[in-house]
C-alpha cells in the first residue's frame, strides 16, 4: 500500500516489509494455514529463525523446557503468537541496532502478547490485536533512524507521548502515531490495527477511538493494556471509558485482562526459576 503523500512530502523514510513477512503474511491470509509451511518460511532465514527461538524461550512465554524448533513452537504456543514473534523480530531488524530503541522493543513484546491474548479471550481479532500492539511505537524508530541526533532529545525531553508527538510535529512536521499508521498500511496489517496505532495517543490521552466504529476494539485494547502496563490503579476507568465506546462489555473487558495479568506473572516466575 501507498504512503500518504504528505509524509512522503516530508523525506522520512519509510522501510519497506521483508520479504520473509510478505510471504508469511499471504500464509496467514489462507483460511486453512499451513503450518508446515509457515515454519519452513521462518526457519529458511537462519537470523529470523534464530531470533524467534530466543524470543520463544525468554521468561515472557514462561514454557516448560527449551524449544528446539520452530515447528516445536508453534504446537506450544499457536501460530499467531509464533508469527507475531516472527514480525516483531522481521520490524527490529529494519532499523539499526541502537540502546535507545531497546525499551521501545521490549515493550512492544510484552504489549503485544498482552493485546493479543486480551483480543483472543473478547473474541475480537486476536491477529490484528497482537500486531497492533507490536507496532505501536514503531513511527518512534522510523523518526531516529530518520534523525537519531535531532530525535534522541526529544526522547529524553518527553515525559509521555502525548509531549513528545508535541515536540514531533514541531521538529519533524508529523508525529510517530501518524508514521506508525502508515508504516503498518505500508506492511499491510488489518485497518483496525493500522488505525489503532494512528489513534493510540490520542485514546490512551483520554480522547476518542478511531472512526469508523469497526475500527475501534483494538484501539480500545490498546488503552485497556496501556493502563495495565503503566497505571494499573486507571485499569477500571479506562476499561469502563473505552468498552462503552467500543461496544464492549466493561465487565468482560476487566476480567479478561486481569487473568491475562495473572497468567503473565507466573510465565515470568516460571521463566525466573526455569533460569
Amino acid at each position: 500500500m501507498s504512503v500518504n503523500p504528505e509524509l512522503r512530502a516530508l523525506d522520512i523514510d519509510i522501510p519497506t516489509q521483508p520479504e520473509a513477512l510478505v510471504k508469511l503474511s499471504l500464509l496467514l491470509a489462507d483460511d486453512e494455514i499451513n503450518l508446515a509451511a509457515a515454519a519452513e518460511l521462518i526457519e529458511t532465514d537462519m537470523a529470523l529463525a534464530a531470533a524467534v527461538m530466543k524470543a520463544v524461550n525468554s521468561s515472557l512465554y514462561g514454557l516448560k523446557g527449551r524449544v528446539q524448533s520452530v515447528h516445536q513452537a508453534i504446537t506450544y504456543l499457536g501460530m499467531r503468537e509464533v508469527a507475531a514473534i516472527t514480525f516483531e523480530m522481521g520490524l527490529r531488524a529494519a532499523f539499526p541496532p541502537a540502546p535507545e530503541l531497546e525499551p521501545l522493543w521490549q515493550r512492544a513484546a510484552l504489549r503485544g502478547l498482552l493485546m493479543g491474548r486480551l483480543g483472543q479471550q473478547l473474541a475480537l481479532d486476536a491477529w490484528g490485536a497482537h500486531s497492533a500492539g507490536l507496532f505501536e511505537e514503531c513511527g518512534k524508530a522510523v523518526l531516529f533512524r530518520h534523525s537519531s541526533d535531532h530525535y534522541r532529545p526529544m526522547l529524553r525531553a518527553a515525559d509521555n507521548d502525548t509531549e513528545l508527538a508535541m515536540l514531533e510535529r514541531t521538529g519533524f512536521g508529523v508525529s510517530h502515531d501518524a508514521l506508525g499508521g502508515a508504516l503498518c498500511e505500508s506492511w499491510g496489517l488489518a485497518p483496525a490495527a493500522a488505525a489503532s496505532v494512528r489513534q493510540h495517543v490520542l485514546a490512551q490521552a483520554g480522547g476518542p477511538l478511531p472512526t469508523p466504529e469497526d475500527r475501534r476494539d483494538i484501539c480500545a485494547l490498546s488503552v485497556v493494556v496501556h493502563a495495565l502496563m503503566h497505571a494499573p490503579d486507571t485499569l477500571d476507568a479506562a476499561a469502563e471509558r473505552v468498552a462503552a465506546e467500543a461496544g464492549i462489555e466493561a465487565r468482560l473487558v476487566l476480567r479478561s485482562a486481569r487473568q491475562i495479568q495473572e497468567q503473565l506473572a507466573e510465565a515470568l516466575q516460571h521463566g525466573r526459576a526455569a533460569a
